[in-house]
């Protein structure tokens, strides 16, 4: 009798701390955030030509996570990373994704997007801060990004932008 009623203990324990996990997750997110809006916090700028942005902002207690993503044709995305990375940085593969990403690296699945770190076929990733970028557009950059570009359609790749910005640092 005892044991049962320490395992359903356990169990009602367990049962609480999964709705806390599905709370934190849905904790904090700042609605209506535009691409637009998301595009000159991060001081990533959104070229012509791209299609299906969408943009998410989390406030948390130690930093924010801005969060953006766009499609482009695969020369445009290419040609804009060439833009954006640095020459002293390379994109590599994702060789050892995640099974579930981190909810505190930016869910990505906010968007209705899969998070990039859990793909490997036709993604390639990069990160850097607004000191070493020196590229036309990486001068923009107003925090440090990481940046996933995953051909997910022959043709179209989708380009994924994350920031971790410190709280009320920009508060517009």
């Amino acid at each position: 009798m005892a044991a049962t009623a320490a395992l359903l203990g356990l169990v009602a324990l367990a049962d609480d701390e999964q709705s806390s996990t599905g709370r934190d997750l849905d904790c904090c997110w700042r609605s209506g955030t535009t691409p637009e809006w998301m595009s000159k916090r991060m001081g990533v700028r959104i070229p012509s030509g791209a299609s299906d942005a969408r943009a998410g902002f989390q406030a948390g207690s130690r930093y924010d996570i801005g969060i953006l993503s766009f499609t482009l044709p695969n020369p445009k995305a290419d040609a804009y990373l060439t833009r954006l990375v640095p020459g002293d940085q390379e994109m590599i593969g994702n060789d050892h994704p995640k099974e579930k990403a981190d909810p505190s690296m930016g869910p990505f699945s906010h968007l209705g997007l899969p998070d990039p770190e859990t793909l490997t076929k036709g993604l390639k990733k990069a990160s850097f801060c607004p000191g070493g970028a020196t590229t036309p557009e990486g001068k923009h950059l107003r925090y440090c990004v990481d940046i996933f570009a995953h051909t997910f359609t022959p043709g179209q790749q989708r380009l994924y932008f994350r920031s971790f910005i410190e709280p009320r640092l920009d508060a517009n």
